[in-house]
């Protein structure tokens, strides 16, 4: 038995880190020290979801799986418009 509670600890260590990333990413946007479409805010946003999808795996929630797919989808469409932007800037130089 301990060493589920063992496990269950380090999900919830990893989902707290999640929820860490995406709070850190929300109020560095509202501070103006990130910008929306720039690279750290998107990989805080991914690694939080992901983070918070591996804690899933131990405790499943729907509706907490679901936003963060959704999130996690968002996160990797505007990397993919981040990358495609650079890739345009440096082409254009």
């Amino acid at each position: 038995m301990q060493g589920r509670n063992d496990s269950m600890m380090l999900s919830d260590v990893i989902g707290l880190t999640g929820v860490a990333c995406v709070l850190s990413a929300f109020f560095l946007l509202q501070i103006e020290k990130v910008r929306s479409d720039g690279l750290g805010y998107l990989l805080l946003n991914l690694c939080g979801a992901v983070l918070l999808l591996v804690s899933l795996m131990v405790t499943f929630n729907l509706a907490s799986f679901v936003i963060e797919i959704c999130w996690l989808s968002i996160s990797l469409f505007g990397l993919t418009k981040w990358a495609l932007r650079r890739r345009r800037e440096r082409s254009d130089s």
